[in-house]
């Protein structure tokens, strides 16, 4: 797409806003909002904000960063008015000189394709991605809250977001998105949305619009949708499920001749067996995450694989044509460009040295295999060391991330929760 398309899109569109958005390094959406006649400034790269906003404000950062947009994405928002409609596009962070932006996610995913792309391989993924439909309180606020009985596969009128889940899936399709599948999950208010893969960059972009959308419609409906992995402790937990296919010249490269799983396919999965346990501070990176995981209710919580089954970490999927790796264990508050880009490097990595994927979930017992961490805390200390994971995304990102996650821990242990007080405060 041009500089030209776009504007002429605007103009026989009546757009009237486009929002400039990017992801910060815990994969939030932030956006800078823009009119039409902006847009010269908006492809002369000068939107700037302050560098802390791709912190959160949690690690200090004051000079000043650029937006670049990048052609490609943009699109209609279709549930925005008609009137006075609203677009996005998805930009990269750069500094002043134009050079990127080292801590920025969508950078350092782009450097792990970059790096594949050197050993002739792209990755396609696609995710199944999980989600809380709750209520509001009468001003409006998120609570995790719920009426509905539904369970998995149920309808109308038991499945009281039935309506706003067709809705999100016809709007992302009226974005070009190509939706597989959606239905009600296990849990009530608990609903999943299945995309058909794409290369690894375009779906993590599309990921992070999808949430988008999906929060954005759920409140048109008057509910609150949350990726939170346990928003509450008596029923399932939300998993973002990834499926990913490694590609050369065009081939699926874990599908072998004789159309079994591949000795890449194997192999790519020992990468991922190996550095599990420091991927889940990237791909379970929220104190929340590990209690989906202890909980179980489908969540792995060893490091094994299979050829099918819900625990395993990691399953090889032979499909009737094709043959894809899933990785069972990230959850919805993944950053999706981290996510990928640390699974590349870690199965590329297994690729290069061959590595056997060791424990098969049906054939060892819990006592011969390693269990994924326990708590963020014990993640991130897992990602320090892993050499690997800390030359795919930077040594000075790894530091300032797993700082501010410790920071994060920290927080969470000084809290006194409703559990401390009663078991402890008459008891002692």
């Amino acid at each position: 797409m041009r500089k030209e398309d776009i504007i002429r899109m605007i103009e026989e569109e009546g757009v009237e806003f486009i929002r400039l958005q990017f992801t910060d390094i815990f994969g939030r959406l932030k956006n800078i909002a823009v009119t039409p006649g902006q847009m010269d400034k908006v492809f002369a790269n000068r939107y700037s904000f302050y560098g802390s906003a791709m912190f959160a404000d949690r690690y200090e950062y004051d000079d000043k960063l650029y937006l670049h947009p990048d052609l490609e994405t943009f699109s209609i928002l279709p549930w925005r008015p008609q009137q006075g409609k609203v677009a996005k596009i998805v930009c990269d962070v750069c500094k002043k000189n134009g050079d990127p932006f080292e801590y920025s996610s969508r950078y350092i995913l782009s450097n792990a394709v970059a790096y594949a792309a050197q050993k002739g391989y792209t990755m396609n993924a696609y995710p199944e991605c999980e989600f809380f439909l709750f209520h509001v309180d009468d001003n409006g606020l998120p609570t995790t809250t719920s009426h509905e009985i539904a369970e998995y596969l149920d309808v109308g009128p038991s499945d009281f977001g039935e309506n706003a889940r067709r809705d999100i899936v016809l709007m992302l399709e009226d974005m070009g998105f190509d939706i597989e599948s959606s239905h009600h999950e296990y849990a009530p208010a608990q609903h999943e949305i299945d995309f058909k893969e794409d290369e690894a960059m375009a779906m993590a972009d599309s990921i992070q619009t999808f949430k988008f959308a999906v929060r954005s419609i759920a409140k048109r409906f008057g509910m609150y949708a949350t990726f939170m992995p346990k928003p509450r402790q008596d029923v399932a937990g939300s998993g973002m499920h990834i499926h990913l296919k490694l590609m050369k010249d065009g081939v699926n490269v874990f599908k072998g001749s004789d159309g079994e799983p591949s000795d890449e396919a194997y192999w790519f999965t020992g990468g991922i067996m190996t550095h599990a346990r420091a991927m889940c501070a990237i791909s379970n990176p929220s104190v929340n995450s590990y209690k989906r995981i202890l909980a179980g209710n489908w969540a792995p919580d060893l490091v094994t694989w299979a050829d099918h089954g819900e625990r395993a970490l990691v399953v090889i999927n032979k499909e009737p044509d094709d043959v894809s790796i899933e990785l069972r264990f990230p959850d919805g508050s993944a950053n999706p460009y981290l996510l990928f880009a640390a699974a590349l490097a870690a199965g590329i990595d297994g690729i290069s040295k061959k590595t056997a994927p060791g424990c098969r979930a049906d054939k060892v017992s819990t006592e011969e295999v390693e269990a994924l961490p326990e708590d963020l805390k014990e993640a991130v200390t897992e990602l320090g060391k892993d050499q690997v994971l800390v030359s795919a995304l930077g040594p000075d990102f790894i530091r300032i991330y797993t700082r501010i996650k410790r920071d994060e821990w920290r927080d969470f242990m000084s809290r006194v929760t409703r559990w401390e007080i009663d078991n402890y405060l008459t008891r002692i």
